[in-house]
């Protein structure tokens, strides 16, 4: 027994220097991070609605670390591209991801087989907004109300052209054709910029797209809005009804930013990033700037976010199959 004992006390003494030294790693760890520059890997294009928020939070960032973070804008596939690029990197604090509504949720009810998996390869960090989407169309299209263009789509079958530039683009508008029953027509786009382009020289009639992209366009009459698919209208277009004040209430598809690092990063770098990023979005340049562009910033826990992801992946699966669309 005596013997058994010594082993049992010396093995909780190892224990004890292991959890010990541990701990002292996470402190030194902590205690030096960051101490290089930082990639912030956003899915789309420069110049759209993600890469701006993101560039705005991260600047503050790098303010505060004193350290450069750079913007690796990686479009293509839906998000894929980016998504898989975060998944694979370095789980050191040093790679983030800007992942959204498209990269961690619609993309898996769109597609059936992804190279990631949303709620495995990534440590969630915060939420960080809530962004409008709006039904926009070529000025050509005579059509003011949800009404008038639903009646039009009707009138027109096949005739009618959408563009996207994102897989939330895609579901929104299949989900929208299907309650409206309307048979339109799918252009896609590598990004939303680039499907405003056409959209404004009138090779495609509408569009469902972010505020932070077509509100120039909209502003300057070379686009008009027809709804926000916000729950409540915004202060950017505040006559403008949402979707379920022109007669569509069961539509409910709402634009989401987070960010993410790969999976198992050190917990106290989550932490960090977790509250350096919200402390970003509580400075008052960050909301003003967000603010311009309807951007609702919504910072969360990591384990807020982990959940939303969860939700908002089954909420699609279900819309996408209440609209009998099957997964690519």
């Amino acid at each position: 027994m005596i013997i058994r004992s010594n082993v049992v006390l010396r093995h909780a003494l190892a224990c004890a220097a292991g959890f010990a030294c541990a701990a002292a790693s996470a402190a030194t760890t902590l205690q030096a991070y960051p101490d290089r520059p930082l990639r912030f890997i956003v899915p789309f294009v420069p110049g759209g609605a993600t890469d701006i928020m993101a560039r705005t939070i991260a600047a503050k960032v790098n303010e505060s670390w004193r350290q450069p973070v750079v913007v690796d804008n990686r479009a293509g596939g839906g998000g894929t591209i980016a998504a898989v690029m975060a998944a694979k990197a370095a789980a050191d604090g040093y790679t983030w991801f800007f992942g959204t509504i498209s990269t961690l949720a619609t993309n898996v009810a769109a597609y059936r087989k992804l190279p990631y998996d949303p709620l495995r390869d990534y440590d969630p960090v915060t939420i960080t907004a809530i962004t409008p989407f709006f039904i926009v169309v070529h000025p050509s299209v005579p059509a003011k109300t949800l009404k008038e263009l639903i009646d039009h789509a009707r009138a027109n079958p096949g005739k009618v052209n959408y563009a996207t530039g994102n897989t939330t683009g895609i579901v929104s508008t299949a989900f929208f054709a299907s309650l409206a029953k309307i048979d339109l027509v799918h252009v896609p786009y590598k990004g939303e910029p680039q499907a405003l382009t056409d959209l404004v020289a009138g090779r495609v009639q509408l569009m469902f797209c972010s505020s932070g992209t077509s509100m120039p366009q909209i502003r300057e009459g070379r686009l008009r809005p027809i709804v926000t698919t916000l729950a409540k209208r915004t202060h950017l277009l505040p006559e403008l009804p949402t979707i379920a004040e022109a007669g569509m209430p069961e539509f409910s598809i709402t634009s989401w930013a987070g960010l993410f690092g790969p999976a198992k990063m050190p917990v106290a770098v989550v932490e960090r990033l977790n509250k350096e990023f919200v402390a970003a979005m509580a400075r008052s340049d960050v909301q003003a700037a967000m603010e311009k562009q309807a951007f609702a910033l919504s910072p969360s826990s990591p384990r807020e976010l982990a959940a939303f992801v969860k939700e908002q992946m089954e909420s699609y699966r279900r819309i996408l199959r209440a609209a009998g669309v099957e997964p690519d």
